[in-house]
């Protein structure tokens, strides 16, 4: 080969590596400006100040097998991180019932449960079983504006107050303004256990829910390898050690 064809064959070599390169950097998942935020409006024991929660170590645990760095991002209130994930302000959501893209069409599944949510009652005054929704008729209830599990479920005739927080929601009780607050069992758990409110749990959980996480449809073609990684987790017993460590008492199912 002559010195010009080597020097040009050297420049073509050259040129296609910088294609091939231009080419993984424009599709690698790996390379994100910035972290995939996934916000969720729970608290503690699933988000924690040393970010030792539950849902602060699961979602950077998830992406990171797929080689993307990734944070969950806590909000005050529930609607307000369901929109935002919707119209792409964050890139996501965490721990959620099924079905979320029925009103929030812009959002794909990751579709490997993250975790079961029990969804329950706390009462300071009344006794009474709660097998279903209809249990509730007759009752002063309260919950967090935006959980769906409890606006699709509980009976029209029910007098419901909505507010923004967990800590609005259980100083209603703790006033005697609602006779009953429905809410996620680890979290209520969690409050009382903080705040020294006098309640209990009414049994059986009104529902128990499969959680998910979710994200924006610019994001789709994560969906698929977040759910194999989040399944690998739960085969290679990561899943188990972190459910373990952050949530008390806990037991899988």
């Amino acid at each position: 080969m002559t010195d010009r064809a080597m020097t040009r064959h050297t420049e073509w070599l050259r040129a296609a590596q910088l294609a091939l390169l231009a080419l993984w950097m424009g599709t690698s998942p790996a390379l994100h400006a910035e972290p995939l935020r996934l916000n969720s409006g729970v608290r503690a024991p699933y988000f924690q100040p040393d970010k030792t929660g539950f849902i602060d170590r699961l979602v950077p645990e998830v992406f990171r097998r797929l080689g993307i760095e990734a944070e969950a991002v806590q909000y005050a209130a529930s609607e307000r991180a369901m929109i935002n994930a919707n119209n792409g302000v964050d890139d996501g959501l965490v721990l959620r019932i099924r079905g979320l893209e029925k009103n929030y069409p812009n959002l794909v599944i990751i579709d490997e449960k993250i975790i079961d949510n029990d969804f329950v009652a706390y009462t300071r005054k009344a006794r009474f079983a709660t097998t279903s929704f209809a249990a509730l008729k007759g009752r002063q209830v309260g919950f967090i504006n935006g959980w769906k599990i409890f606006e699709t479920n509980i009976p029209g005739d029910v007098s419901v107050t909505k507010v923004q927080e967990a800590t609005q929601l259980f100083k209603l009780l703790e006033q005697d303004r609602v006779d009953v607050v429905l809410y996620e069992r680890w979290q209520g758990n969690q409050i009382l256990r903080e705040s020294g409110i006098r309640a209990q749990v009414l049994e059986p959980p009104l529902a128990t829910r499969e959680m998910f996480m979710y994200l924006h449809k610019k994001h789709a073609h994560l969906a698929g390898p977040a759910a194999q990684a989040l399944r690998a987790m739960k085969a290679d017993g990561t899943w188990q050690r972190i459910a373990a460590e952050s949530l008390p008492g806990f037991t899988a199912r």
